[in-house]
């Protein structure tokens, strides 16, 4: 890719512009990793379990495991009166097998010990105590003997009460997750409860976020006379850690090209992805346009093929973009404009999608939905442009409707929206009422 500063240069649509930077980013290597360290990376291969879960019948309760005829037609009145041979705690061995007139006291989680059909809960019974019904079992530590003696069974139990069955939760044989699969919580459980303590995935990838401006300061800091707040690389570093990055932010670089080029020549060692903001437009001072200039030349060996481009896009906002590669190992680079709603929008349309394809994810962008405009007046949109606005959406009520003005500064108007507005190129008004395409933040 090469880089261009000509001003008759061709409007790029939203959509060539993200076909390009998809065309050009390219899956990361599988890696095998420990399962946490898994956590959140996206699965290579099906998953097969190796074993059946659970591995044996066991209990789902505090009770009593019992032959089914021993305690038919129990009741209070007549309470079947059963021995007690011993307990079946979770973990054990096992050892005991129920006879007829027997139970053995069994855990959750304990195995069904041979001869036992059903599994009694403590609360039908007198707990062994000759009492009435039972609340809890006696803790064995200080009740040795209550694994011995009687026990009375207040209610009957059909075959297979309180059990759950060996394979009731997968059997072994089975895919339990499928290739593409991201790995949170749940799916690091299931790993690790069919005896995994690897996987293999591709790696989050490393994002390098990175603001530019002699007039940024950082948070915490006090404001000179024309300074702003860096707020820029803090909103698009935690972007790419929602999308599933690992992220690190680097401070605000001022307005010098070779600072700039210095900069990202030090960050490439641990980067996937390079995301610069600001410094992308016309003006005098937009060093990144300057500093990225021949960035193909960056680096031994960076080869053919690498550099960065700069482009107009039709829609607002966001019209200037770049996007390339840099460095040796042509690391994608995608530099977005700096006002703040700009990036923001550019980094949920480009940005975001080409980490997901990092990841190896098939479905990379945000899903949209339809939903009817819900204003006072009518909505005015450049011609030409694709217009995205910032909105909140009543799902419920199936409508959706403007938060703050179309300025590419309001970031106030953008911590109130939780999803963006499309409005097409070819549409200049759009009335109350029109349903148009809604892209969800949440």
């Amino acid at each position: 890719m090469t880089s261009t500063t000509d001003q008759a240069a061709p409007v790029w649509s939203v959509t060539e512009h993200l076909e390009d930077i998809l065309a050009t980013v390219r899956p990361l290597e599988p890696i095998e990793l420990q399962l946490l360290d898994a956590q959140g990376c996206v699965l290579v291969d099906d998953v097969t379990v190796p074993l059946s879960l659970p591995p044996f019948d066991n209990s789902s309760m505090d009770g009593y495991a019992v032959r089914t005829a021993d305690v038919e037609g129990a009741s209070e009145e007549f309470p079947a009166v059963l021995d007690v041979i011993g307990d079946v705690a979770a973990g054990s061995a096992g050892g005991l097998t129920v006879g007829a007139g027997q139970a053995a006291r069994i855990m959750t989680g304990a195995p069904l010990p041979p001869g036992a059909e059903a599994v009694v809960p403590v609360e039908w019974t007198d707990g062994g105590l000759g009492a009435g019904p039972a609340g809890s079992m006696t803790p064995h530590s200080a009740s040795p003997e209550g694994a011995t003696g009687q026990v009375r069974v207040h209610r009957p139990a059909a075959a297979r009460a309180h059990v759950r069955a060996q394979g009731s939760d997968v059997r072994a044989g089975e895919r339990a997750l499928a290739a593409g699969t991201v790995l949170g919580p749940p799916q690091i459980a299931l790993l690790a409860a069919i005896g995994r303590a690897t996987v293999r995935v591709r790696p989050r990838p490393r994002v390098v976020v990175m603001s530019t401006g002699s007039e940024l300061t950082q948070p915490g800091e006090g404001l000179g006379t024309g300074q702003i707040y860096d707020s820029n690389s803090f909103a698009l570093t935690a972007a790419a850690r929602d999308a599933g990055a690992i992220a690190y932010r680097v401070g605000a670089v001022d307005d010098d090209a070779e600072t700039l080029r210095s900069t990202i020549e030090d960050q490439l060692i641990r980067a996937d992805l390079l995301v610069t903001t600001g410094g992308v437009s016309v003006g005098a001072y937009d060093v990144v346009k300057e500093a990225l200039q021949g960035a193909g030349d960056w680096g031994e060996g960076a080869g053919e093929g690498a550099g960065i481009e700069f482009r107009k896009l039709a829609m607002q906002p966001g019209k200037p973009q770049g996007f390339g590669t840099i460095g040796p190992e042509h690391t994608p680079l995608l530099a977005l404009p700096g006002n703040p709603v700009s990036s923001y929008v550019s980094f949920e349309l480009f940005v975001r999608p080409a980490i997901r394809a990092l990841m190896g994810l098939k479905d990379v962008s945000r899903p949209s939905i339809r939903a009817a405009l819900e204003c006072e007046e009518p909505l005015s949109s450049p011609k030409g442009k694709r217009q995205f606005l910032r909105g909140a959406h009543d799902a419920e009520a199936g409508v959706v409707r403007p938060v703050g003005g179309s300025g590419s500064h309001l970031i106030a108007a953008l911590a109130q929206a939780d999803a963006l507005i499309v409005i097409p190129e070819d549409t200049a008004e759009v009335a109350p009422g029109t349903e148009l395409e809604v892209v969800l933040l949440g």
